[in-house]
């Protein structure tokens, strides 16, 4: 099923999500529902609390990069199978040379700015058999899963660019919050009940 996403402006994007346990309502129906959502939205990540629930849970699929030309061919292979579901995460470690990507978000249509991230992660996770794994990954995909797991800890990437850079796009922002925007999905935003 598809949800509406959440748009900027709303609280929920603002919460530290809470911790899932294994007998969650409707756990694989909920993340069923956010793949849904994501691929109809055309997006590369989805977290929880962008479809208005303060939990836990992210899912990530990297294959749209994949058809880069600026990568190599094993990374486009890795780019291209690269879907997961991360509970629970805690990101243990981040590392290396921060390096920046023009990054975009679900919740913040037609925003896109330069975020600097590090280019290497160690992250904690269940998925959704409730397996627990600790990775490590590096470029693109690490720096999904870092705009994602960001979301659970109520942050965006709008909080990660200079005041100037904030300045510029605050009228798209307000925008945002007042449903003035029209992405090809649906979105619930903060001064108005649907669309």
């Amino acid at each position: 099923m598809i949800l509406p996403i959440i748009g900027y402006g709303d609280p929920v994007l603002r919460k530290v999500c809470e911790e899932v346990t294994q007998d969650y309502p409707k756990l694989k129906e909920t993340i069923a529902n956010m793949y849904d959502t994501m691929y109809n939205a055309y997006g590369v990540g989805l977290a929880a609390p962008q479809v208005g629930m303060p939990i836990r849970i992210f899912i990530i699929d990297c294959e749209p990069f994949s058809d880069s030309e600026d990568l190599t061919q094993e990374e486009q292979e890795l780019l291209k199978n690269f879907r997961k579901t991360f509970i629970n995460a805690k990101i243990l470690k981040e590392e290396g040379e921060e390096w920046g990507f023009n990054e975009g978000c679900l919740s913040i249509p037609d925003v896109r700015e330069d975020v600097f991230r590090k280019e290497k992660i160690t992250i904690e996770y269940y998925d959704e058999d409730f397996k627990k794994h600790t990775d490590v990954y590096d470029g693109l995909i690490a720096r999904v899963i870092q705009h994602e797991y960001d979301h659970i800890e109520g942050i965006l990437f709008t909080d990660k660019i200079s005041s100037l850079k904030k300045r510029l796009i605050s009228k798209k922002l307000q925008n945002i919050m007042e449903g003035k925007t029209r992405p090809d999905y649906k979105m619930k935003f903060i001064a108005k009940k649907g669309r």
